[in-house]
């Protein structure tokens, strides 16, 4: 015969853990060496032998089954053990219908709820003429080797016909229907028969276990009763595999390792590999290998007894008797199982002695056998699937004994284990395989896998010696609700079949639109997949699970949360998509949630646990969130717009149309751009967002506003007031100098009327503006804090008049009235700011750019010839510079200040003007014209710019002082005397005091007892000089260089004698006139 195309063994079925053309593990561990034919033509021969002395395997009288449908029922140990004998006539028969018999007499069917068969005629006949065709029966599927069954039809009872051929047919034996359900041909079974009989010569009454099959087998069947040679090479070499591994394999007692027949029948086996082991009656191998193998068979753990033990080892005995029990399935159609399953089983009950099988194992085995059938018949036949939940009834009890052995432990698990995870397989993702069409398996799906785990989970202890022991292992189920489980997970499942068909989209446009999209879409679908549950599966589960649509609806709002909160890490900028997004997320949110509650009805809590583990998407606060993200980022655009201005602004006029910075412009129109936007987001904006928004805005105004005005201070354009001396011009030495240098008398007058003489020749000229570039950006910071107020009063404007704006939730924000601005405090700021930055302007133009026309030049020397018009006509075109580049709205308090700068220099010039200037009271009225000019130069320029009535309050302050330098110089000493005493507390000066020095406030006006003892200093009168002498004793200045006097006489003594000081410092002098000078003393008045 041919050899089979492709042998799987079960050693290849344990080593890839997994039953072929399933996904169903294999529980009942590896076997090595013998493939499944083989297993199942030893399984017969085991079957066989342990059957002989039963009517149909040889016994004197054979046993027919006739169908009677009515037939009563027969007791027997358990479900799945057979009964004594049901009698019915379904059969085997390929002619005919099959028909459905509801009322099944078969005592194990009826149990089991599995439907009896009818056919007619029967199948189960044997005629005659058949015996000529049994020898070219054909072998098992695949397989040509010997003990190959066939896949079709083989001709029953062929081979055992002894009647002639036109006797009528008659009903199959047990033995008959058993070697077709194995497969098993006519030879090998000849072979059998005739080896149990030579073996049992003499000994009718030996027990099947006390047999060694393979032994007996390859004693007596010899070469000539095989077609050829190869044939019974491959017979002899199965076997020597039987022996090997129920002896040296998976022996039912452990082997040492030293034990020598083991190592010499391993020796044997291993040499027929290359050569087959003669068996003729000259051999000596195999007397040797006879002694071995009883050796080795016949060993006893406890008790001496005459049981063999060959095929009692596991896993090698769960082989066997599996195959046994998959033989009740119909070769023909294997979703069926025989009518005859009763007397077959009893049968099977014979070889548990043989194959080490016991009660417990039986049940556990036929539950499986009757799980895995469902499978490889591509679950087509509901019933035995039912069937093996029913078992499951027996193996439950089973498992709850407390003499269970260890080997049945650890086939319970494993067993358990492979059952339980196929059908979690399914039931975790019951969405991929169960459909409209087919969802009704899961009724019969589901109570399998909640038996299978309630007994892994409850029942089942791993005890590894005694209960006490500290190798006891129990398996607990903390799975908790199982059903509950499977509903989560399977929605879990379906979910993320859903989501990975757009994760590559989602991916690759995640910043884009099409995400949006993608998120509404799966929002869609989301829905759909939960209307689905409720209307497929729930009322299914429900059986199960009283809120199984409620846990779908939160496992479903748990997934997409998950894909919405993705979407929304790192998304900082809300857009029309993602509001569109986060609205469709909350409609689906009350969808599930009302699921949720119509399917919670009738729990205890009304489905308030459920609810519970629905962490809500809290749609409003993440719009908010995101709102408020989106605020802070436009903030800090902004924010880094002023960092940059801060670093790089040069205040040069952004253009001729708009005299302000550049950085404003930009500043202004982030902030412009940040409103328009901010109303284009389509949610509600309350008022309590728009005030969010404009107080950030106002800190970045408030810190620009800042930075415009940080330009200084008027003071470090003031002028340093030097110390108050006595001044006198007609001093003895002056006029002693002008008769001795008649020719360079004019070089003193050069000298004194050295400011008027500049003043002068500037008249002659047309005059330029003295406005420096630091001045005239100044007046580009004035524009900026202008233009900034009024693009604010704009964007107030915006803010408040928006008709989308809803009322605000916060109390301090819903006290705001209309008429209040959102920018207050900058308002208030800028206006700060523009007085500051309009008088450093002015102060930085009228003592810095402006000092040389006026506190330089003015009435320097003498006050004829050092008047204030030449300073008052750069003052005009100073002034006009600064109107053409101020905007209009700045001029007027631009104006103001300059005016208060000039009053100022005017003031400094008459009271701090230095050793260059003295006054005398004829100066008068010169001075009070000039001032009187100096006003007038205010109240005409810029068309009314400043009032008159301004100009005359500023004014006052300088007229009085004026009206302090026409005064006498006695009226002057008592006016500062009365004064003094007042301002010092002391009262009337008595004999022998003196008056104290007044302080010096810088706040001049005619009733400061300072700025009256500055007009007595700056008075070029004796009177005066004596008063400030007896009274301060205040030195005197030198009129050509500024210095003090000192008491040094010529002889070197100290005398009653002052000089000036040596004037080689002043090279500006004609060096003869210096070199007389420095030798005339001064004498003292």
């Amino acid at each position: 015969m041919a050899r089979h195309s492709r042998r799987e063994s079960f050693s290849d079925m344990a080593a890839s853990v997994v039953c072929p053309d399933t996904d169903l593990l294999w529980p009942f561990g590896k076997l090595d060496g013998l493939d499944r034919d083989e297993i199942r033509q030893t399984a017969y021969e085991i079957f066989f032998a342990a059957c002989r002395s039963s009517p149909g395997f040889g016994g004197r009288t054979a046993l027919t089954f006739y169908s009677k449908h009515n037939g009563g029922d027969h007791q027997g140990d358990g479900i799945g053990g057979g009964g004594s004998g049901s009698p019915n006539g379904s059969g085997f028969g390929s002619l005919g219908r099959k028909e459905v018999v509801t009322t099944p007499t078969s005592r194990v069917k009826r149990a089991l709820g599995l439907k009896m068969l009818k056919r007619s005629p029967s199948r189960r006949m044997s005629t005659l003429g058949t015996a000529a065709g049994a020898a070219s029966a054909p072998s098992s599927p695949g397989n040509g080797s010997i003990g190959g069954g066939s896949s079709g039809h083989i001709s029953p009872g062929a081979g055992f016909l002894t009647v002639p051929a036109s006797r009528p047919r008659r009903p199959l034996t047990s033995a008959e229907i058993m070697r077709q359900q194995m497969r098993v041909t006519e030879q090998n079974d000849t072979r059998l028969r005739k080896t149990l009989t030579r073996t049992l010569v003499g000994q009718s009454g030996r027990r099947a276990e006390t047999i060694i099959l393979p032994l007996e087998l390859l004693r007596h069947v010899k070469i000539s009763e095989f077609g050829d040679v190869h044939e019974y090479q491959i017979w002899q070499r199965r076997q020597l595999k039987v022996l090997e591994a129920g002896l040296l394999l998976h022996p039912s007692i452990p082997l040492d390792k030293t034990n020598n027949f083991a190592m010499r029948l391993r020796e044997i086996i291993r040499q027929s590999e290359t050569k087959p082991i003669d068996t003729g009656k000259t051999s000596e191998t195999v007397p040797t290998l006879c002694n071995l193998v009883v050796s080795l068979a016949c060993r006893n753990a406890n008790q001496p007894t005459d049981t063999c033990h060959w095929a009692d080892g596991y896993p090698l005995n769960i082989h066997l008797y599996v195959a046994l029990l998959q033989s009740i399935f119909d070769i023909r159609d294997e979703t069926l199982v025989l009518d005859e399953i009763d007397e077959l089983l009893e049968l099977m009950k014979k070889t548990w002695t043989m194959l080490g099988i016991t009660r417990p194992m039986h049940n556990l085995c036929f539950t499986w056998v009757l799980f895995h059938q469902y499978i490889v018949t591509s679950q087509m036949e509901p019933d035995l699937l039912g069937a093996s939940h029913a078992m499951l009834a027996e193996v439950a009890n089973d498992a709850k004994k407390s003499d269970r052995e260890a080997l049945y432990v650890k086939l319970l698990t494993s067993t358990l284990a492979s059952m339980q995870g196929w059908t979690e397989k399914r039931l975790l993702s019951y969405h991929d395989y169960f459909n409209r069409g087919n969802v009704g398996l899961i009724e019969n799906l589901l109570p399998l896998a909640l038996s299978s785990s309630k007994i892994l989970g409850e029942d089942v202890t791993i005890s590894q010696g005694n209960s006490q022991e500290k190798g006891d292992v129990t398996l607990v189920d903390s799975s908790g609700d199982r059903v509950d489980y499977y509903i989560r997970a399977s929605i879990k499942n379906a979910f993320t079949k859903v989501t990975e068909s757009m994760k590559t989209k989602l991916a690759a446009t995640e910043e884009g639109e099409e995400a949006a999209q993608v998120l509404l879409q799966l929002a869609n679908e989301t829905e759909e997949m939960a209307l689905h549950e409720r209307e497929c599966f729930s009322p299914i589960l429900k059986r199960w699970h009283t809120v199984a649509a409620g846990v779908a609806s939160v496992s479903l709002h748990q997934c997409y949360g998950s894909i919405l909160m993705q979407y929304l890490v790192g998304r900082s900028t809300i857009t029309k998509d993602t509001v569109q997004v986060l609205l469709m997320a909350g409609k689906l949110e009350k969808v599930l949630v009302q699921m949720v509650a119509e399917d919670s009805e009738e729990c205890e809590d009304g489905g308030k646990g459920l609810v519970r583990e629905m962490v809500p998407y809290e749609v409003e606060s993440i719009i908010l969130r995101l709102l408020k993200q989106w605020i802070e980022e436009k903030l800090k655009t902004v924010q880094e717009c002023l960092s940059r201005a801060k670093e790089a602004e040069t205040w040069n006029p952004k253009s001729k149309s708009e005299p302000y910075a550049q950085s404003a412009g930009e500043l202004m129109k982030l902030a412009n751009d940040t409103i328009d936007e901010f109303f284009e987001i389509p949610i509600g904006i309350t008022e309590d967002l728009v005030h969010d928004l404009a107080e950030g805005l106002e800190q970045l105004f408030q810190e620009y506003t800042t930075f415009v005005a940080s330009c200084g201070s008027k003071q470090s354009y003031i002028p340093t007031l030097p110390p108050l001396t006595r001044c006198n011009r007609d001093s003895k030495f002056v006029k002693l100098w002008k008769r001795a240098a008649p020719c360079s008398a004019s070089s003193i007058e050069h000298l004194s009327d050295l400011g008027g003489s500049m003043a002068i020749t500037s008249d002659g000229h047309h005059p330029r503006p003295s406005t420096s570039r630091g001045t005239q950006r100044l007046y580009i910071r004035l524009n900026t804090l202008h233009f900034l107020s009024s693009q604010i009063h704009s964007l107030n404007k915006a803010l408040s008049l928006n008709p989308r704006i809803l009322p605000a939730t916060r109390k301090r924000n819903r006290e705001r009235t209309n008429s209040s601005s959102y920018f207050d405090f900058t308002h208030t700021g800028i206006e700060s700011a523009c007085q500051h930055v309009s008088e450093v302007a002015a102060y930085r133009l009228i003592f810095l750019d402006s000092y040389s026309v006026f506190y330089e030049s003015l009435y320097i020397g003498d006050v004829a010839n050092a008047r204030i018009k030449p300073a008052l006509r750069i003052l005009k075109q100073n002034l006009t510079l600064m109107t053409a580049i101020l905007a209009d709205r700045a001029q007027a308090l631009a104006m103001r200040e300059v005016m208060k700068a000039s009053f100022e220099v005017v003031l400094t010039v008459l009271l701090a003007g230095g050793h260059s200037r003295v006054f005398y009271r004829t100066d008068h009225d010169l001075i009070e014209e000039d001032f009187e000019s100096l006003k007038k130069v205010y109240c005409t320029c810029g068309e009314g710019l400043i009032p008159e009535e301004v100009v005359d309050r500023e004014a006052e302050t300088v007229e009085g002082v004026i009206t302090l330098m026409g005064q006498p110089t006695e009226q002057l000493m008592e006016d500062f005397s009365i004064v003094t005493c007042e301002s010092s507390g002391m009262g009337l000066v008595g004999t022998g005091q003196k008056l104290p020095m007044p302080p010096t406030t810088g706040r001049w006006n005619r009733s400061d007892p300072n700025t009256i003892l500055r007009v007595l200093c700056y008075r070029n009168d004796r009177v005066a000089n004596q008063f400030l002498k007896k009274s301060f004793q205040l030195g005197r200045i030198c009129p050509f260089t500024g210095k003090k006097a000192n008491r040094v006489s010529f002889s070197n003594h100290r005398t009653n004698k002052l000089q000036f000081v040596n004037l080689q410092y002043k090279e500006s002098l004609v060096g003869s006139w210096e070199t007389s000078c420095s030798n005339y003393a001064y004498q003292q008045p």
